[in-house]
């Protein structure tokens, strides 16, 4: 018998030969089915929606980023020097297009040439890295890895919930427990039982119930033991919720309890009565095949604990990246506000507005007509004219020698109008 308070103060018993307690007998939980979007298990739906506010949020970054930073409008036609337009390839629709290639591990043909904007694509890879590695790595795990619906893991769960029901032998040591426990989870685990009435006559019963599904049984240890060796589709759930022995009962001052007692650590010492329990309860004969499955070998989704580390370093990234597109803009906003100075008046201030609003008041995505800068050394200095070299002077005729006589009879009087005649 179960050694208990009320059973020691009318009856002695011997040392207990077996220890237990009250555990929960529950049916085995069935497979979990599968859907057409298990795919998507691997991953929480919270990561599912972060994941697409952060491709949304960095693909306006990289717009914004671009129109802001100076060093990604260039000159489509860079012969044409008379060309007013400036390019920039990073329009809305291409921004979105450059961070879904990225996430689809594609890749895409823009290339970003800032260095504010070569910091967000580079963020954004690292982000996609480690989320593209995270869902393939769970989803191996999900595919290979059967995974079971179990709705309770402990008396807390059974207490926490209404709609499994549970209940224990009516009249036994098992409902005395529950009656007069002292702990919260247990007193309201008893106040369930009493308003349901969901006390059971016998141990069949109980068993019955439970197969049926949606309910839970209370009962000993040693018994859900036995049960659960001979019938694969019942399982124990949690741990044991009391510790108590069985002891063999004698009338008060009996002189064959001292005598039984001391058989008892015989049998316990000589490893006997082991045996006799693994014979009787753990017959190979008798009891089923099962493989049971650890708590371990079943995979979870990644929730926010396991990868939220990731979207704050994507938000930094972010910060980084906007802080140097800043500083670019400051930087060429002084720049050109000292060649507007050599040419006339133009503070710092007026040029960056200039360039604020040459950036966010085009009318195009892509093209806005270029600011007109002249610098003061080339207008006001003098033209430069490359040197032409001159033609090179053919060598004269070589005439032979001649005397004085035949000098004179060669004489050829030329008549040029206006002139001497002059005799060669």
């Amino acid at each position: 018998m179960t050694i208990n308070y009320a059973r020691e103060s009318v009856i002695d018993f011997t040392k207990p030969f077996m220890n237990l307690g009250i555990s929960i007998l529950f049916k085995v939980p069935t497979s979990q089915e599968t859907r057409l979007f298990s795919f998507m298990n691997p991953l929480a739906v919270d990561i599912w929606l972060y994941v697409l506010a952060a491709y949304v949020l960095v693909s306006i970054t990289m717009f914004i980023v671009a129109r802001f930073s100076p060093y990604e409008w260039h000159n489509p036609h860079p012969c044409d020097v008379e060309n007013d337009l400036v390019e920039n390839q990073f329009s809305l629709a291409n921004s979105f297009w450059f961070t879904i290639g990225t996430l689809m591990q594609q890749g895409s043909d823009l290339n970003p040439k800032a260095t504010s904007t070569r910091i967000v694509g580079g963020i954004w890879w690292f982000f996609t890295l480690i989320i593209i590695s995270s869902y393939t790595a769970n989803l191996a795990a999900f595919l290979t890895v059967e995974r079971m619906i179990t709705p309770i893991e402990n008396a807390e769960d059974l207490a926490g919930q209404t709609e499994i029901a549970y209940g224990t032998l009516d009249s036994g040591s098992t409902m005395t427990f529950f009656r007069d426990s002292m702990i919260e989870t247990y007193k309201k685990m008893w106040r369930f039982m009493e308003n349901k009435k969901v006390f059971v006559s016998t141990y069949e019963e109980g068993i019955k119930r439970v197969l049926e599904g949606n309910y839970a049984f209370l009962m000993e240890s040693t018994m859900l033991d036995y049960i659960v060796q001979r019938d694969c589709n019942l399982t124990q759930i949690g741990g044991l919720l009391d510790t108590k022995g069985y002891g063999i009962a004698t009338p008060m001052g009996s002189p064959w309890r001292d005598r039984i007692s001391l058989a008892i650590l015989e049998l316990q010492e000589k490893g006997e009565i082991q045996m006799l329990y693994d014979k009787w309860w753990k017959n190979p004969g008798d009891t089923c095949v099962r493989t049971d499955k650890s708590k371990e070998s079943k995979a979870n989704a990644l929730g926010v604990d396991n990868i939220g580390g990731v979207f704050v370093v994507l938000l930094c990234g972010l910060a980084i990246a906007v802080l140097i597109a800043i500083c670019e803009f400051c930087y060429n906003s002084k720049r050109n506000a000292q060649i507007e100075r050599r040419g006339g008046t133009q503070s710092l201030c007026a040029e960056m507005a200039d360039e604020l609003c040459f950036a966010l008041k085009c009318r195009g995505s892509r093209q806005r007509p270029a600011l007109k800068r002249q610098c003061s050394k080339c207008v006001s200095g003098p033209t430069y004219v490359p040197a032409v070299p001159p033609a090179p002077v053919p060598p004269a005729p070589q005439l032979p020698p001649y005397n004085n006589a035949q000098r004179s009879s060669l004489a050829v009087p030329l008549d040029i109008p206006g002139s001497l005649h002059l005799n060669m």
